[in-house]
């Protein structure tokens, strides 16, 4: 972000306070963990317009089980944010953890097969828990 050349003034035309100066973040983890234990308004100088923002997101259907969505919504709305938000938060976080994994370990070609389809599943995703 970059500071915007507004006036430090209120509603009432008082000067502001200056924002504090927003540090620079390493990491997407770094930057959600600054903002979880600051206020945005603190930070107004740093404020642009945006116009015509397009978020390209294509509906998708996933089969959940109950008690799983039912789990999703509600750490969803102690958060503050739609389930859709959550789960592709979750998703975008385990995909780069993944192939960052990938790239560190070759991978080996073998199958195994396996008569239950949660075991076939875990192996897929690479963990032994779903939640």
């Amino acid at each position: 972000m970059q500071k915007s050349n507004g006036k430090n003034k209120g509603k009432n035309g008082a000067k502001v306070k200056a924002s504090p100066a927003l540090p620079k973040f390493k990491s997407l983890e770094e930057e959600v963990e600054f903002w979880e234990t600051h206020d945005l308004t603190d930070y107004r100088d740093y404020w642009q317009e945006v116009k015509d923002v397009k978020i390209d997101l294509a509906p998708r259907r996933l089969r959940l089980e109950d008690e799983l969505a039912q789990q999703i919504n509600k750490l969803a709305h102690q958060r503050g944010v739609s389930s859709e938000t959550l789960v592709n938060l979750w998703l975008q976080q385990k995909l780069a953890e993944t192939l960052k994994d990938e790239k560190r370990q070759p991978r080996v070609s073998s199958r195994r097969h396996s008569t239950s389809s949660e075991s076939n599943l875990k192996r897929k995703v690479g963990t032994s828990q779903y939640a």
